[in-house]
């Protein structure tokens, strides 16, 4: 993928998504290939870096927070006791400010990813992993995170990749596809590549099909 961007990686449950990103930040060993990360070789069959030397941030589905701790501790957990300044500034930028002193269970969901993501933004990373970052939300609050994540997190330059079971979150804020199934990589590129010009049956079938659910949806919004 290339630097700076937001790339989707979808397919069904089971179709080896979180796999994949598991071998990316190198909690899982490959049985075979090659992973770089900047162009840098971070697994082979000769060389396995270790997850904390990858630059590699990765926010889980259910955000992991630890309960006990207040946003701010949270946000620093990784972090010397003198680097407070680098806590103020992320909360800025997620727009949580006043929000320091608070412990998770008194947010709100979209306050309490905003968090996950500062936890993960604070060291830095030059590759961000989010694993199914809007499942189990309502359309109200899944259109919300979309809309901040793309306007928080994707000036930062930082790249992005994000699993999801769901196509619409792909269209919604990402550069690039991935579309997986069975274990394999079918189709990858741009959106607009693969959506108009993918080889695979399959891929060909899921875009149809929310092309012609998007073309019921207009035709009942224009009565």
């Amino acid at each position: 993928m290339e630097k700076g961007k937001i790339c989707a990686v979808v397919g069904e449950s089971g179709c080896g998504k979180t796999t994949l990103f598991r071998l990316i930040a190198g909690l899982e060993h490959p049985d075979n290939g090659e992973i770089k990360i900047a162009n840098q070789v971070v697994s082979n069959l000769s060389k396995i870096v270790t997850p904390q030397k990858r630059n590699v941030g990765m926010v889980f589905q259910d955000f992991a927070l630890f309960p006990h701790l207040t946003v701010a501790r949270n946000i620093g957990y990784s972090l010397p006791l003198n680097e407070s300044e680098k806590i103020k500034d992320v909360l800025k930028t997620m727009e949580l400010e006043g929000f320091d002193q608070r412990f998770p269970h008194e947010l709100s969901t979209g306050q309490q990813q905003r968090v996950a993501l500062a936890r993960t933004l604070v060291t830095n990373p030059q590759l961000l992993l989010l694993d199914e970052p809007f499942s189990n939300l309502d359309a109200l609050l899944k259109n919300s995170l979309r809309r901040e994540l793309s306007e928080m997190i994707k000036p930062l330059g930082i790249s992005i990749l994000f699993i999801t079971h769901d196509l619409d979150d792909a269209l919604a804020i990402a550069d690039e596809v991935v579309i997986m199934k069975d274990g394999e990589l079918l189709e990858s590129g741009s959106i607009t590549m693969v959506s108009q010009h993918a080889k695979n049956e399959y891929v060909k079938s899921i875009f149809s099909n929310l092309k012609s659910s998007a073309e019921i949806i207009i035709h009942k919004l224009s009565r």
